[in-house]
């Protein structure tokens, strides 16, 4: 299995720091609006990745973080009058609820940023005791030149970062590139005792901390999406390794971002809060199922930027549709399938040999599309094909199954589903259509209807067609007086 990383820039075997356990922490939300849509492709494919180790036989501890306080949060919160925790609350809870309606598994830690403070007091002293870290005025700094590797996950040299950044008058930084651990109290902002006086975490600091107290100091993935690179991971990387002396994380994961069109300028843009451009995860739910949504955001490989729109939506929509019909042609035809029947496929027919090697062969090719930086999109393929053999498969029968038809398209339809789960879909695409059972009593008062026009036009065959069929289906009719026809279930 091999997985790409960021920090090396190239594809690496992987092979887990501890024997059949794989550590992961994701970056999670900062709480201070409705998680999107590009929020939530970052989340889901963390749940794919998680999935796939697991069905490949690891153990799984997956770590995601709630940063609950920093300066949006607290701006939305004096905005509306109310606690800053009460708005970060509020968001943690929405994304609880369209994350569970993803079918996003729950990361076994949800660690928040205003339950660790002692953890990030320790790891800012710590860091200050090895002198890679210094007090200006209540606040701390993070000194990167005492740091060698400073900028190699982000792939920039300290030269090229200071030439691009603005001058701060009024900062206490030794140096431009220097970044809050601590931040010193403002009025009227939530703080904390520490030893540098009242104040709150830096961003970057709170993520080491937590993640080293659920991981250890040294972990396998280390996940969230392209654009956290820089400054965020860079400087998580920086201070943890500063801090420790061993490797953060091994596999740097960084996700593509969800892009959408400008419709002003007509350029593709990542879709942010900043830009004003995002769509709610819980309103796209509205017009769209949770499937539909899994499909589209794993429709491309992780890595890559995924251009959103509705119509992309709605191609999703229509895979998903194509994937639900087979299922229901298979389940309708094994219905009454003995699943304890035998499959002889070399005294078998092309077509059957033909649908079983292609489901066969799932296995094998899901695996080394997965094993390649899960490669979602060339996993998918893989299904789809085995979908379409089943289809122009029973097309072919035209209604006259074998049992050795059957017992095919039973091992088949189990092959789709288990991968399908390892993908993360919902049974809901598996589930038989009820709509036929729905109409049944329409469609028979039709027939009814029908067959008391043509008995009135003494057309008695038609109508003699009409009660002999319905009782081949079980269904009695039976005339009364005055005209009524009424039926009933043998």
């Amino acid at each position: 299995m091999y997985i790409y990383n960021n920090l090396s820039n190239r594809k690496e075997r992987f092979i887990p720091c501890e024997d059949n356990q794989v550590k992961m922490y994701v970056c999670g939300m900062t709480v201070q609006d409705k998680p999107h849509i590009g929020h939530m492709k970052s989340f889901l494919t963390a749940d794919v990745m998680r999935r796939y180790l697991e069905y490949r036989g690891y153990r799984v501890k997956l770590v995601q973080n709630f940063t609950d306080v920093d300066d949006k949060i607290i701006n939305r919160a004096n905005q509306e009058g109310v606690p800053y925790l009460t708005v970060a609350n509020r968001y943690i809870e929405e994304y609880y609820q369209v994350s569970d309606r993803l079918n996003i598994r729950r990361a076994d830690i949800y660690p928040r940023a205003t339950e660790h403070i002692p953890d990030i007091i320790a790891l800012i002293q710590r860091l200050i005791d090895k002198g890679v870290a210094y007090e200006a005025a209540g606040d701390v700094y993070f000194a990167v030149e005492k740091h060698p590797d400073y900028g190699k996950l982000s792939n920039r040299s300290i030269a090229d970062m200071i030439e691009g950044t603005r001058k701060d008058v009024q900062s206490n930084k030794k140096h431009p590139l220097d970044f809050a651990l601590w931040k010193a109290a403002k009025p009227d902002e939530p703080h904390w005792d520490s030893p540098w006086g009242k104040g709150r975490p830096g961003w970057h600091i709170e993520c080491s901390a937590m993640a080293m107290k659920y991981l250890g100091e040294t972990f396998d993935i280390h996940g969230g999406g392209l654009d956290l690179i820089f400054p965020h991971h860079e400087n998580e990387r920086a201070q943890s390794e500063a801090a420790t002396g061993k490797p953060f994380a091994h596999f740097w994961c960084e996700g593509g971002l969800l892009e959408i069109e400008n419709t002003a300028t007509k350029k593709v843009e990542k879709m942010s809060k900043s830009l004003n451009n995002f769509f709610a995860m819980s309103d796209i739910l509205e017009k769209f199922e949770p499937d539909a949504v899994r499909m589209f955001l794993i429709s491309g490989h992780y890595r890559s930027p995924l251009n959103f729109s509705e119509a992309r939506m709605a191609e999703a929509k229509a895979r998903l549709d194509r994937l639900r019909e087979t299922f229901r042609n298979m389940s309708f035809i094994l219905k009454d399938f003995d699943d304890d029947a035998t499959l002889d496929v070399e005294s078998s027919e092309p077509e059957v040999k033909e649908l079983y090697e292609k489901a066969k062969a799932v296995r094998e090719k899901f695996e080394a599309a997965m094993d390649d930086d899960f490669n979602t999109a060339q996993a998918m393929a893989v299904l789809f094909d085995v979908a379409k053999a089943a289809n122009t498969f029973m097309a072919s029968r035209q209604e006259r199954f074998s049992s050795t038809d059957k017992r095919v398209l039973d091992y088949s339809r189990g092959i789709l589903q288990d991968f399908l789960h390892v993908l993360g879909f919902s049974d809901a695409i598996f589930a038989e259509d009820t709509r036929a059972t729905d109409i049944t009593d329409d469609l028979i008062q039709i027939l009814i209807e029908v067959r008391k026009t043509a008995r009135m036009e003494k057309q008695w065959a038609i109508a003699d067609t009409i009660r002999n069929r319905l009782e081949a289906l079980g269904i009695a009719l039976e005339d009364r007086p005055g005209g009524e026809t009424r039926w009933k279930w043998k």
